[in-house]
């Protein structure tokens, strides 16, 4: 019976995980972005282009669709479940950031968007980038950065206090403004790095602080109560026409050496 309501548990999970990133990945400012990321790519047709931590798949899909040969990856078996029921054209493989299925100088572009932060040692994985991209080969990384995110509330001390517990349970919550130093260090070039802002009006992102929230209470930095009484604020904001929350978004691309 564990096993079973684990599992019930754990697909539960993955549901309320993808309901929030659908609806992140169709807001203007996410489309926006995605498409300054290919942009950035500047893949050749036909070559190959890996996007890590690819998820449900929309990215890789929206990359096959610009005549590049785009491979989906994560380590998520029900992530990738998803991903290749909702593009069955497209090729999906299970790895990690740090340990990927490519020989040595065999992909022409990189693309990890918000994966970095979740990884406790980001710079392996900016070196298995350089390890699979062939000379000349591009790199985008893109993300938020957790321990800057902005929410408007009366209580500026407890919301602080929330995003930074909720900052500190991942593993690089500072990714985001690593980035270049990352890239640099790891032997790349050309690099450069763009800041932008998410800012979300709509009621819908509840389910965001909701998640935010519940992780820092769960981890005992913040009380159930005063959890409670926070959100409270946040959807009463939401019923009122006066939440917000903005985002700081890196977007760094760089050059792999000749």
């Amino acid at each position: 019976m564990s096993n079973n309501q684990d599992a019930v548990d754990e697909h539960r999970d993955i549901e309320n995980l993808l309901s929030v990133l659908d609806a992140a990945d169709e807001l203007p400012g996410a489309v926006r972005l995605r498409a300054r990321s290919y942009e950035l790519l500047s893949p050749a047709p036909e070559s190959t282009v890996v996007d890590i931590g690819c998820g449900s798949g929309r990215a890789v899909a929206e990359l096959a669709e610009r005549g590049v040969h785009a491979v989906g990856v994560d380590p998520s078996p029900a992530m990738l479940a998803t991903a290749r029921a909702r593009w069955p054209e497209v090729e999906f493989r299970e790895a990690s950031a740090e340990d990927l299925p490519f020989t040595d100088g065999s992909v022409r572009g990189y693309r990890a968007d918000k994966v970095l932060h979740v990884l406790p040692e980001p710079a392996r994985a900016v070196a298995e980038a350089r390890r699979v991209l062939g000379p000349g080969g591009r790199i985008v990384l893109a993300g938020q950065d957790w321990d800057a995110i902005m929410i408007d509330s009366a209580d500026a001390e407890l919301t602080r206090a929330l995003v930074h517990a909720r900052a500190d349970l991942l593993g690089a919550p500072r990714a985001g403004r690593q980035y270049r130093a990352l890239l640099l260090d790891g032997g790349f070039e050309e690099v450069t790095v763009e800041a932008h802002t998410g800012v979300f009006t709509d009621p819908g992102m509840l389910s965001l602080l909701t998640r935010l929230a519940e992780a820092a209470c769960a981890h005992g930095a913040v009380s159930r109560s005063r959890t409670g009484e926070w959100l409270a604020e946040q959807r009463q904001r939401a019923q009122s026409g006066r939440f917000l929350v903005a985002i700081p978004l890196f977007v760094a691309a760089a050059t792999a050496p000749d």
